[in-house]
């Protein structure tokens, strides 16, 4: 493994060593005092537990069978949970020293009560987010493409972003999300990246509901940072496979209609994007579509006379309070359709999740697109 990954993994793991640390101790400081051989097992479980994640990542990227599955899924569920304590734990110990300045410190069922509750709150907060993370929406917009040919007037698209096929959303997950696609009877399916989660599982089996799905003008795809946590290659293959057009760094027109795809790994340098996008770009007043799956490197995009950009990755934050810290990075281009200057912006939520199946905050999505043409 190279240096910085390996860099990258202490540092996770320091960090969720330390909150379970201080979930444990925070439990312990205020519910009262159990036999000296309850405190010890809660102490070594609960801090077992802060390395499961990272163990069962390690093997979901390697491994695929019945155990990894069922371990990475616990392991998953668990991560959320811990969130959520941790954030009780947080708040407990500041309410708990403004009740003693306000004298109510001397009741002794002031503290277990308070951390109690707290943790109960977080608890319910996770289970929220585990059912809303299940409850895909269909969220349905109308976007205005600069010289639109007019067959295409009043046809649909859906945009379906980040499924995370694997250990978690299996194959099920990927026939829920088809069904919903097809019900809209739409005329083409964009996909903007992560339509696996990078794990080694059976690649095939999971995308094979996808083959069902026959758009008029077929299914395009570009390619998101989970299909190239590795070689992409098994991956593509399998998208392929199952009737899927591969855009990589490609342009395609599908009657009148430029439809461009731009590799995740390509993206993450401006001067590459520039180069790709001025070869593929038909320029400005043309009815083009860039499939990036970052809402990333807008001023190139306008710049290469691209109209709309259609993008996911970010989850919307998909839970509380990473969807606080997403939207410092990203700001408005976190969720929706947004503008940049004449480029139009439509970053998805995506229906899928990855870590913790929960959202909180951020609702799961298919989108419904509605093209019109603009008169400007």
């Amino acid at each position: 493994m190279k240096a910085w990954p390996l860099l990258a993994l202490v540092i996770v793991q320091g960090i969720l060593f330390a909150a379970h640390l201080f979930i444990v101790h925070t439990w312990l400081a205020f519910f009262p005092d159990p036999r000296p051989a309850i405190g010890h097992a809660l102490r070594i479980t609960v801090l077992a537990l802060s390395f499961s994640f990272v163990i069962s990542a390690l093997l979901n990227f390697r491994h695929s069978n019945l155990f990894v599955s069922v371990f990475y899924t616990l392991a998953s569920v668990w991560l959320g949970f811990a969130n959520y304590f941790f954030l009780g734990a947080c708040v407990t110990w500041p309410i708990w020293y403004l009740a003693r300045a306000l004298g109510a410190g001397g009741d002794a069922l002031l503290r277990p009560i308070l951390a109690g509750s707290l943790a109960a709150i977080g608890a319910l907060a996770a289970i929220y987010g585990l059912i809303n993370a299940r409850n895909i929406r269909e969220r349905r917009i109308r976007v205005e493409l600069p010289g639109l040919p007019e067959q295409w007037r009043g046809r649909r698209a859906v945009l379906m972003s980040d499924l995370h096929l694997g250990n978690i959303n299996k194959a099920g997950f990927c026939r829920k999300v088809v069904t919903m696609v097809a019900r809209q009877s739409p005329d083409v399916v964009f996909i903007p990246g992560d339509l696996y989660d990078g794990s080694t599982a059976k690649l095939d089996w999971l995308i094979a509901p996808l083959k069902e799905l026959k758009p008029r003008f077929g299914i395009y795809f570009s390619t998101g940072n989970h299909e190239e946590f590795h070689d992409p290659g098994d991956y593509l293959a399998a998208i392929r496979k199952a009737g899927i057009r591969v855009l990589a760094n490609e342009r395609e027109t599908i009657d009148g209609l430029h439809v461009l795809g731009i590799n995740y790994h390509e993206a993450t340098f401006p001067q590459r994007v520039r180069t790709t996008l001025d070869i593929l770009s038909p320029g400005a007043g043309q009815p083009s579509i860039l499939l990036n799956h970052a809402p990333v490197r807008m001023p190139i995009v306008e710049q290469a006379g691209v109209a709309l950009q259609l993008s996911g990755h970010t989850h919307g934050g998909q839970f509380f309070p990473y969807s606080y810290l997403t939207r410092r990075i990203f700001g408005p281009f976190t969720h929706g359709l947004h503008s940049f200057g004449k480029l139009q912006v439509y970053t998805s939520a995506g229906a899928g999740t990855w870590g913790p199946p929960m959202r909180l905050g951020a609702a799961p999505e298919i989108v419904v697109m509605e093209f019109e043409r603009s008169e400007s």
